[in-house]
């Protein structure tokens, strides 16, 4: 029960009394080979239908995030940006950054994401749950065509949701195996 952007959320009441959810458009509603995609095993979508716009914010940004990080895991492996703190001899394991790099930029690029928050996260998501926004729209226009749009919308999704997945298997394979890239 995925209800993606520009979805219209109607609750309508069947024979037995329970209520329902039907949506005029699911982007996202589908696997990736085009079928039918409908996973809400906690029923959030029914019991908090309110929040479905947020829900959908959500995963978005954590799928964009994800798939930078898993870029970002791979990438460092292989290529440093300059400094002696960011080296290969100071930080060998691409894993190992966060806690050597804790006492260092750590601090500074949790302010900048803080900062990011607080003035353009939570307007945006405050426009989307007042319905003046699509989720995860940050006007970056796309394709005219709607259904070029459409699997754009669609692509980043499910590549939002493999990438999910596929840090969290990154880095539990980098900390068991204790090597890099291809992390056997």
């Amino acid at each position: 029960r995925i209800h993606p952007p520009h979805t219209t959320i109607h609750h309508s009441t069947q024979t037995k009394n329970t209520k329902t959810l039907t949506q005029k458009h699911s982007i996202g509603g589908q696997d990736f080979k085009g079928g039918k995609f409908q996973f809400d095993p906690l029923g959030l979508a029914e019991t908090y239908s309110p929040l479905v716009p947020f829900f959908r914010e959500a995963e978005i940004r954590h799928g964009r995030t994800a798939m930078l990080a898993v870029v970002g895991f791979i990438t460092t492996d292989f290529v440093r940006i300059p400094g002696e703190a960011y080296s290969f001899e100071s930080i060998p394991k691409t894993v190992d950054a966060h806690n050597i790099l804790l006492e260092g930029p750590m601090h500074q690029l949790l302010l900048w994401i803080g900062l990011f928050d607080l003035v353009i996260t939570f307007p945006a998501v405050q426009a989307t749950m007042k319905g003046e926004r699509a989720p995860g729209d940050f006007g970056i226009k796309g394709p005219k065509d709607a259904a070029k749009m459409e699997r754009k919308q669609i692509s980043e999704l499910l590549n939002g949701r493999l990438a999910m997945c596929a840090v969290g298997g990154i880095a539990t394979q980098s900390v068991l195996s204790g090597h890099g890239f291809p992390y056997l």
